[in-house]
């Protein structure tokens, strides 16, 4: 192998390397997953929902209602025939 060869070889390693790293910093890692943390999901706005109509008989007519029972932002979702509706709900169909 030539020099050069070995030089290139060498600066693509290294590239790699530090594009992996890059992937694997800590603090960024943590950055994306408090953003990921702090939406919920459908899951728990669904279950807040329960949990509401459970304490109070009925079920909540707006998210604003369910706000208190969830951790995170659910700014994006709605109450559709008593389910949350919004971003990874996804629906049956009906029976």
């Amino acid at each position: 192998m030539h020099i050069t060869h070995v030089a290139v070889a060498t600066a693509v390693t290294i590239g790699i390397v530090g594009v992996s790293y890059s992937q694997l910093d800590p603090k960024v890692a943590e950055q994306r997953a408090r953003v990921v943390a702090d939406k919920a999901t459908c899951r728990t706005v669904d279950s807040a929902i329960v949990a509401y109509a459970g304490l109070n008989g009925a079920a909540p007519a707006s998210v604003a209602q369910v706000a208190g029972f969830v951790d995170g932002d659910i700014t994006a979702y709605r109450i559709v025939n008593g389910r949350a509706a919004g971003p990874g709900c996804v629906r049956t169909a009906q029976r």
